[in-house]
C-alpha cells in the first residue's frame, strides 16, 4: 500500500484570496491528475502568509479569516469530492477571542476529516496576534488504497520534538506539515530527524520563490533496511521553483519497519520525563509574550 502526497510549492498572490483561490484549485487538478492521494499546502494558503498590508499597516485580521463553512473552503471541499483527491487546506482561521492558523484535511468525499490550529505559535512575530491551538490531532484517513493515521503540525512546531513525538503517539504514520519560511539545512535535517526518532513518514509543503525558497521535502521515516544497512530516507527535495512534488510513501514497507525496530514509542521511559509536562520556564529561556496556558477548544 502506497500513499502519494503532491507537495503544492506555489508562490501565492498575497492578500487576494480569490486569485490564491484559482491558484490552488490548479494546483490541486495537476496534483490530482498525477493520481496523488493528498494535496497538501503552503500555510496559511488564503492569504500566502502575508504579515503586512504593503503600507506599513498591520493586516485586519479578522476581516481576512475565514469560517469553515465559508466559500474558500467550501469550493475546495466540493473539489476534493470532484477530484477524488484529498486536500490539506491551510487558512486564517476565524477563531474568538482571535483568528488561527489553521489546516483542514478534506477526504476524497469532501468531508473535513481533521482540523488542526497551529499550537506553537510565533509569538516572537506576528502570530502573537493568533489563538494558539490547543493540542494535536490525528485522524484516519481513507484513501485509496487503504486507510492511513494522519497527523499535522505547521511550520514552527516542527522545530519542537514534542509536536511529532505527540502525533506519534497518537498513532499517526504520516505527518502532514504545511510551511511558510526558508528551510535551511538545519531545518530540513531537523525535520528528517523527526521522521527518523519516530518512526514516521513526514511531508512538507513550503512556498516557492520569491515568497520563499522552495525545498518542501518528505522523508519515509525509514531509518534503516531489513538487514540494519542505513536507509537515507529522502523521499523528496524540491528546488526554489514552483511546481507539484510528489511523495510517495510505501506504508507497507513503514508499518512493517515501525514493528521490527526500536525507535518511536517501543522502549520509552515516560516515568522520567516529568519536567516535559511542567509549566515553569527558567533563565536563559524566559521571554516576554511567550503563552504557556493552554487554551480553551480542546
Amino acid at each position: 500500500m502506497n500513499l502519494r502526497v503532491a507537495l503544492l510549492q506555489l508562490a501565492g498572490n498575497g492578500l487576494d484570496q480569490e486569485a490564491n483561490l484559482v491558484a490552488g484549485e490548479a494546483a490541486c487538478r495537476e496534483a490530482a491528475a498525477t493520481r496523488a492521494d493528498v494535496a497538501l499546502f503552503p500555510e496559511l494558503w488564503n492569504i500566502a502568509y502575508t504579515k503586512g498590508d504593503g503600507a506599513g499597516s498591520p493586516l485586519d485580521l479578522d476581516r481576512l479569516a475565514l469560517g469553515r463553512d465559508g466559500r474558500f473552503v467550501a469550493h475546495f471541499r466540493t473539489l476534493a469530492r470532484e477530484l477524488d483527491i484529498a486536500i490539506g487546506l491551510t487558512y486564517l482561521e476565524r477563531y474568538e477571542p482571535r483568528p488561527r492558523n489553521s489546516v483542514m484535511l478534506i477526504d476524497r468525499l469532501g468531508q473535513s476529516v481533521l482540523d488542526y490550529a497551529k499550537v506553537h505559535t510565533c509569538d516572537f512575530d506576528w502570530e502573537s496576534e493568533f489563538t494558539p491551538g490547543a493540542g494535536f490531532r490525528v485522524a484516519e484517513l481513507k484513501a485509496a488504497g487503504g486507510p492511513v493515521r494522519i497527523g499535522a503540525m505547521i511550520c514552527y512546531d516542527r522545530e519542537f520534538p514534542e509536536s511529532a513525538r505527540a502525533l506519534m503517539l497518537k498513532g499517526a504514520e504520516i505527518i502532514l506539515t504545511p510551511n511558510a519560511c526558508e528551510l535551511d539545512d538545519l531545518r530540513v535535517w531537523q525535520f528528517k530527524v523527526r521522521a527518523y526518532e519516530n518512526m514516521v513518514g513526514v511531508a512538507m509543503a513550503n512556498y516557492a520563490a520569491p515568497t520563499g525558497n522552495g525545498r518542501s521535502c518528505a522523508f519515509s521515516g525509514i531509518a534503516c533496511n531489513e538487514d540494519e544497512s542505513p536507509n537515507d530516507m529522502t523521499i523528496v527535495e524540491a528546488g526554489p521553483g514552483e511546481g507539484v512534488f510528489i511523495a510517495e510513501f510505501d506504508l507497507s514497507a513503514l508499518r512493517n519497519y515501525r514493528e521490527r525496530e526500536t525507535w518511536g514509542d517501543a522502549f520509552r521511559k515516560p516515568y522520567a520525563y516529568e519536567s516535559l509536562l511542567s509549566g515553569e520556564v527558567r533563565e536563559p529561556f524566559v521571554r516576554k509574550g511567550s503563552r504557556r496556558q493552554r487554551p480553551d477548544g480542546f
